[in-house]
């Protein structure tokens, strides 16, 4: 018998819950031998302090969990071949090896592939924290036209709601694949029709996708130096050798790449806005990276990240776009343009390849969820997304000067950042091979988040700090200017 009354109650316990939980505890824990009899329902709820319906609903439970047996006309017994469940069962002897020998450590159980996804946490690690000044990749959310969402939304018929409800297309609802495709062709030059578009949430799904489908363990993949750890970590996660290639004023340098890593399948890309630079990939260079991929048979990643944010009087035009772009996947993200707590972006592919990324899609997560699929379809086809897009063109230019003036100013001139006439961040950039990362743990401590570039290089000695801005209000980006000019002067 228990000689307690019952544990005191967890958070959303009821009564009988705790009984169940309490008898079950005894049991575990050797209180009742395997094969005794249990005492009557009566003498348990006396002894714990509660009604016997509670002890009945319990002992219910139990007996479908196979801890107890009822025996008609002679009570309840606990299950004879429970013994294992007792400490003293496991406890070590010269017949019985130490439990540790017996059973390993849970992370050496792991497969080969599932120790290397285990273990980009060495190279990557999203950040959980709410964005505040000068995180990078943080767009504006507080303007968003949440209102007109929820109209949207309210808008589905009920006959809509109901298909929504159910298992839907892995590539996506046809009806935002065509909204995509339509806008891809206005916005940003790119000639697709809607059975290229497959939905996937955001670009790091696409990503790995692309790792999934297109290499194999031990394959080699060129990356950015310095370039985003998200995309290295999940091509990593999946076996593949990634090769860093150097950035300069031209971005990625393609005959260095062909060189020195002659058997590469795969180029992973940020050519509008190279990530974190900001630099704009040459024409002579998206050229000669296409001729690259056609004579290698190989694969161009183009991530177009923060391409809608092109602030000058002309817009570069995506990689894809191009002649002979035919081994280009163009990968996009909604993350930027709307905010990133809709997880969904669109990989657009080449025809042949549509399918089997829809059933590796399926595989992982089914598909996109369909009342969202819906409503950012009509979000984009009536015209919503052209004008937030117009909004945030203007607002974070304006952003970007705040920035600018007010480290210049808190520093007494001598942190003065660059325009920049794209992307969402601004790149402060030091000798090669400084200490960047002190100042950023400095300004961490200090509320700030203060990206060091040395974090987003492989062999790279470029170094500097990373300001995001296009999240942050005046006040916000002032703020944060004058605490980390007192902490420069310290």
């Amino acid at each position: 018998m228990i000689q307690r009354a019952i544990a005191p109650k967890a958070r959303g316990e009821t009564v009988r819950q705790r009984v169940y939980l309490e008898l079950r505890r005894a049991m575990e824990q050797g209180t009742f031998k395997p094969g005794t009899r249990l005492p009557a329902s009566r003498e348990q709820a006396r002894t714990l302090g509660v009604s016997r319906n509670s002890v009945l609903w319990a002992m219910e439970r139990l007996q479908s969990e196979g801890y107890v047996l009822a025996r008609v006309g002679d009570g309840s017994y606990m299950a004879d071949d429970l013994g294992a469940l007792h400490p003293s069962a496991r406890q070590p002897s010269p017949q019985r090896p130490a439990r540790a020998a017996l059973h390993p450590p849970i992370s050496a159980s792991l497969s080969q592939r599932g120790q290397l996804i285990a273990d980009t946490v060495l190279r990557w690690n999203p950040p959980l924290q709410a964005a505040v000044p000068f995180r990078i990749g943080a767009p504006e959310v507080v303007t968003f036209p949440f209102g007109v969402w929820d109209r949207l939304a309210r808008q589905v018929s009920k006959a809509q709601r109901m298909a929504q409800a159910q298992y839907l297309d892995p590539a996506g609802a046809p009806a935002l694949r065509e909204a995509i495709a339509q806008w891809l062709w206005a916005s940003r030059g790119i000639r697709c029709e809607a059975a290229q578009v497959l939905v996937c949430s955001g670009s790091q799904q696409a990503i790995d996708l692309i790792g999934r489908l297109l290499l194999d363990v031990g394959d080699e993949a060129l990356v950015e130096d310095p370039g985003y750890p998200g995309i290295r970590a999940s091509l990593a996660g999946h076996g593949v050798t990634v090769r860093p290639v150097p950035v300069d004023d031209e971005g990625f340098v393609v005959e260095q790449a062909a060189t020195r890593w002659p058997a590469a399948r795969l180029a992973v890309v940020t050519p509008t806005s190279q990530f974190p630079t900001g630099v704009r990939m040459s024409l002579k260079r998206r050229l000669a990276l296409l001729d690259w991929a056609n004579a290698q048979q190989g694969w161009v990643v183009e991530d177009d990240y923060d391409g809608e944010f092109q602030y000058g009087p002309h817009r570069l035009p995506v990689l894809c776009s191009l002649p002979h772009a035919e081994r280009v996947l163009y990968v996009g993200t909604f993350s930027k343009t709307l905010h990133p707590g809709l997880r969904l972006g669109f990989i657009v592919l080449p025809l042949a390849l549509t399918s089997a990324f829809a059933m590796a899609r399926a595989l992982s997560d089914r598909h996109a969820p369909g009342d969202t699929q819906e409503v950012l379809a009509r979000f984009i086809t009536e015209g919503h997304l052209l004008r937030h897009l117009r909004r945030m063109r203007e607002l974070y230019p304006q952003r970007q000067q705040v920035l600018i003036e007010a480290l210049a100013q808190a520093s007494r001139g001598k942190l003065v950042l660059q325009a920049s006439e794209q992307g969402l961040h601004l790149l402060h950039e030091l000798p090669a091979g400084a200490d960047d990362q002190s100042l950023s743990a400095r300004a961490q401590a200090a509320g700030i988040l203060l990206a060091p570039l040395s974090r987003y290089c492989i062999e790279s000695k470029r170094r500097g700090w990373l300001f995001g801005y296009a999240g942050y209000d005046t006040a916000a980006l002032r703020d944060a200017a004058t605490k980390l000019a007192r902490i420069l002067e310290n």
